[in-house]
């Protein structure tokens, strides 16, 4: 006699099921593939290899930035041309736009992320770098016109998409060969024939020597205070991962190989290739007292921070 009611798969066999499916439609693989990947790695629901997927404004803490990051979404079309055009003016008015829409954050256990004082000046002196050592790659004035009228981030970020890329790979540079690059790239611009050049260059050399100036610290002793590279890095980190894919400073990840298997951590920083998404990541676990690098594909993002790009 057979049973009156159809047989149901026990409540985890759907669970991983689900999860499966999941996993391939977050991963853009077949469900066998998507399957082999949680049975390797012991994916929970939710969670995703490293090397797949985006976070950009990881969810889940520091309700004060998420306040930030859901009022800046609620802004009228003509505010968003207005941050658009201002977001197409280099280098300053770039530097604004990026400082502000990724702001200052505090994660536990890692402290500051996206924070420095003097972010904004700093990465828009890294722009006129950039301007100085690779003037072919600055989009065309016309270009950015008619694409800041449009009101999209993701518009005037694809026009200076190389531009970012380069600042990003300038900041990898020791900070000696970093600040020189400045230094020299503002000299330079305080000659230009172009009067808003000149005076913009004027005004970022005098912070930069007043940054660069020894203070006379508590102990008696003399030192200089540095500039905020952890936090432009960061910054910029965030903006290439809009349109590369990967995960941002502040995502939670857990580590899959050795020596630091199971242990949970906190993004702080991402390695990036000649092309597409990141290709490693600095990471601080739970409890260290340093970051260390782990590739891409070594690193689990935990369930529940997935944010829409913005």
């Amino acid at each position: 006699m057979s049973d009156q009611n159809p047989r149901r798969s026990p409540a985890s066999g759907r669970a991983r099921k689900r999860a499966i499916r999941e996993q391939a439609s977050r991963t853009g693989v077949a469900y066998s593939v998507a399957a082999r990947q949680l049975r390797a790695v012991g994916l929970q629901p939710g969670e995703t290899l490293s090397s797949y997927g985006r976070t950009i404004y990881p969810s889940g803490f520091d309700s004060y930035r998420q306040l930030l990051v859901d009022r800046r979404e609620r802004r009228s079309f003509e505010e968003r041309v207005a941050d658009t055009r201002r977001a197409a003016s280099l280098p300053a008015g770039r530097a604004q736009h990026l400082v502000e829409r990724f702001p200052p954050t505090r994660r536990a256990g890692v402290g500051l992320l996206y924070h420095g004082e003097a972010r904004r000046e700093l990465l828009a002196m890294v722009y006129v770098a950039v301007a100085a050592e690779a003037p072919g790659l600055l989009p065309e004035v016309g270009d950015l016109a008619w694409v800041a009228e449009m009101g999209e981030d993701t518009a005037v970020d694809l026009a200076y998409a190389e531009v970012d890329h380069e600042a990003r790979r300038l900041l990898d540079r020791e900070p000696v060969a970093l600040f020189a690059a400045i230094e020299k790239a503002l000299a330079a611009a305080e000659g230009s024939a172009d009067w808003q050049i000149r005076q913009e260059a004027i005004r970022h050399a005098a912070l930069f020597r007043t940054m660069m100036t020894p203070r006379l610290g508590s102990a008696g002793e003399f030192y200089v205070p540095g500039l905020p590279i952890v936090g432009v890095r960061q910054i910029l980190d965030a903006l290439l991962i809009v349109a590369e894919d990967g995960h941002a400073p502040g995502t939670r990840v857990r580590v899959l190989s050795e020596p630091y298997a199971g242990r949970v951590g906190t993004i702080i920083g991402a390695r990036w290739g000649g092309s597409g998404p990141p290709v490693g990541y600095l990471v601080w676990l739970e409890g260290a007292k340093a970051a260390f690098s782990a590739r891409a594909d070594d690193l689990v993002v935990l369930a529940g921070q997935a944010s829409p790009p913005r």
